[in-house]
């Protein structure tokens, strides 16, 4: 029997990962949007992927959980990639603090209980959240890292004013995707499974495009430009890293981050943006 690979989002890197991972596997794709999960069915079906399509809010727990027993029920989980998240320009802070953080918890949560033996899962999170490390206090990204997923949106934290706005939401949310990824590994682990998240800084998706428009547009530009490669990443180039992370030779890589920004932190953290 095939084994399954469920990817949770069905846009730009949600298909790139089922191009680059889904040949030979069974597919499970996963989204809110069922008028996209139809088209993106039809069309990789008509390519030979063998893919099924289940409706999903991550910001809803038995959703989440529906979705990973509907991935189990195909066959065995090997492959669990979570892309669906809202960017600062699409929503307002609460809504990506349910999203991008909370949908995250629920994720982790879910198919840590149907995970194969031998499998691995990657989280997609943002360069954002790596330029948030260090800047909370460490209490708080304890709080993050291990407050039980039903009581996280109840932090004190989130209700300081700075988490406010949708750009400080999407920061923090993504900051707590990597620090749960870390205290999820040991949890995957016990099911001899790997977790680990990759941190995409500015990628030419449809997403990426909007921000680029919007008015934080500015300030990305001047990071690119900061940046060591000076231009904007792929779908293609997160699908090849997601690659790695859940393949053989990464066996020994678990609960961590791969950045994955063209050197736009390195630039920012080394002087070369202000």
């Amino acid at each position: 029997m095939k084994n399954v690979l469920a990817v949770i989002g069905a846009g730009g890197m949600g298909e790139a990962v089922v191009r680059r991972l889904g040949s030979g596997r069974r597919v499970l794709i996963a989204d809110l949007d069922v008028e996209l999960l139809g088209r993106l069915e039809r069309q990789l079906s008509g390519e030979g992927f063998d893919v099924t399509t289940q409706k999903v809010d991550v910001a809803d727990r038995e959703s989440m959980t529906a979705t990973a027993e509907a991935a189990a029920e195909l066959g065995a989980v090997h492959t669990a990639v979570h892309t669906a998240g809202l960017s600062p320009v699409q929503a307002p802070a609460e809504a990506i603090l349910r999203v991008d953080m909370l949908g995250v918890a629920h994720f982790l949560d879910a198919f840590s209980a149907v995970i194969a033996p031998g499998g691995s899962g990657v989280v997609i999170a943002s360069m954002a959240g790596m330029l948030s490390a260090g800047r909370l206090p460490a209490e708080v990204e304890v709080a993050l890292a291990t407050t039980p997923t039903d009581d996280l949106l109840g932090l004190q934290l989130l209700s300081d004013e700075s988490f406010a706005d949708a750009g400080a939401a999407y920061a923090l949310s993504k900051r707590a995707n990597q620090l749960r990824v870390q205290a999820a590994a040991r949890v995957w682990g016990a099911r001899g499974a790997r977790i680990n998240s990759v941190s995409p800084g500015v990628i030419s998706t449809p997403m990426g495009q909007e921000e680029l428009a919007s008015e934080s547009g500015t300030q990305m530009r001047r990071l690119l430009a900061a940046s060591a490669v000076g231009a904007p990443g792929t779908a293609g180039d997160i699908a090849a890293a997601v690659e790695f992370l859940t393949g053989p030779s990464a066996g020994y890589v678990t609960g961590t981050d791969l950045l994955v920004d063209g050197g736009v932190v390195a630039g920012v953290r080394t002087g070369g943006w202000s």
